[in-house]
């Protein structure tokens, strides 16, 4: 399947195919220009490595590699700054193509090295886990953390194209499957009441190895972000905010746990989208009924649906606190994603940050 990332003169193709990995020269050759492809990836993909640079190198294409220690941690000014003195070093040119294989760290890091290496080279998207497939690969967003918080300094930067081979999930950890399963939910809470109702029915199936389970929940993702970022590229008009379900609070989580693999992103975010509509459902917007059925689902995936969950015994003015930096505050306001049901989320650029505290603190811990 390919989906069209519409952007004008800055479109370019997702591309989901069973084995990709291993044909992948077939779409990079034409990137090539007689020249190597650099791979970043992370510690733990030695054998995705592998087989992407055999399968280049049978089609004459020569690549080199860089492996950056896996984690969260890499997302930080000195892991970009070594990136960038070993891509230098290389002589990637503007003209070329930075290949990012692995999850979300590694996209969003590569990404932001090539948005500002040599003022913009290219690079192609390789997303090796559930939640890089079906969010973070797609849509140009690019960051490293802050002390201060989560994707704080980045860019919108654009890959040249998304290579998506669902077989990858096979190695993939269940502790990774299921945070990146929080992201494929993610698209039915927004605005898709019956691909929630698809996520209740099949996805125990997905996350135990289904390939048509996997194979649904990632096309119908990539074309749900694709068709917001179309509309949306850079949240200017609240439509790709959106995509922020749950990622307030989430952040704030995670910010609480330094960032670490105590809690990670995909995890985060579930909690976040529980927590969001437990407090829609506190303020009357939703029902308490929607709310629970949220709670329960992400139980039932082994998902944290809340802070006890989530291992968080923070008070609500120390979560707050950590939200006050989040790269959505506009003008002291800082804007919620809420909902008035499952498939109606909506941006509230009116909630009161003291309230958000209290609603924290009488949650179970």
């Amino acid at each position: 399947m390919i989906i069209n990332v519409a952007l004008g003169n800055r479109s370019y193709p997702v591309i989901i195919q069973g084995g990709l990995l291993s044909q992948v020269a077939a779409p990079l050759g034409p990137l090539a220009r007689g020249r190597p492809f650099v791979i970043v990836t992370d510690a733990h993909l030695g054998h995705h490595l592998a087989t992407m640079q055999q399968a280049l190198s049978q089609a004459g294409i020569q690549s080199t590699p860089i492996v950056l220690p896996a984690g969260e941690s890499s997302k930080s000014w000195a892991t970009l700054e070594q990136l960038c003195d070993r891509l230098i070093e290389l002589g990637v040119e503007r003209g070329d193509f930075v290949i990012a294989l692995g999850g979300g760290v590694i996209g969003d890091l590569v990404g932001f090295a090539c948005s500002i290496l040599k003022r913009g080279c290219g690079f192609v998207q390789v997303p090796t886990t559930l939640l890089a497939q079906v969010d973070s690969s797609v849509g140009g967003k690019t960051a490293i953390n802050a002390r201060a918080g989560k994707n704080l300094i980045g860019a919108f930067y654009q890959p040249t194209m998304v290579l998506i081979d669902p077989t990858t999930l096979d190695t993939l950890p269940l502790r990774e499957l299921r945070a990146g399963y929080a992201e494929v939910v993610k698209y039915g809470l927004i605005d898709d009441p019956d691909f929630f109702a698809w996520c209740e029915a099949h996805g125990a199936a997905l996350l135990s190895g289904n390939g048509d389970a996997r194979a649904k929940a990632i096309s119908h993702s990539v074309a749900a972000k694709a068709r917001i970022v179309a509309e949306d590229e850079r949240e200017t008009t609240g439509r790709r905010a959106l995509l922020n379900l749950g990622h307030t609070f989430g952040h704030a989580l995670e910010a609480e746990t330094g960032f670490s693999d105590r809690l990670l992103h995909g995890e985060a975010v579930a909690a976040g989208m529980a927590l969001a509509f437990g407090y829609s459902a506190d303020r009357g917007l939703c029902s308490p009924a929607d709310a629970s059925r949220i709670v329960a689902h992400f139980d039932a995936m082994g998902l944290p649906s809340g802070l006890q969950a989530a291992r968080i015994t923070a008070s609500g003015a120390r979560l707050v606190d950590h939200m006050r930096h989040d790269k959505k505050m506009d003008a002291g306001t800082l804007p919620f994603l809420l909902a008035r049901g499952i498939g109606q989320t909506f941006l509230d650029t009116s909630v009161d940050l003291a309230d958000v505290a209290r609603f924290l603190d009488v949650q179970p811990r």
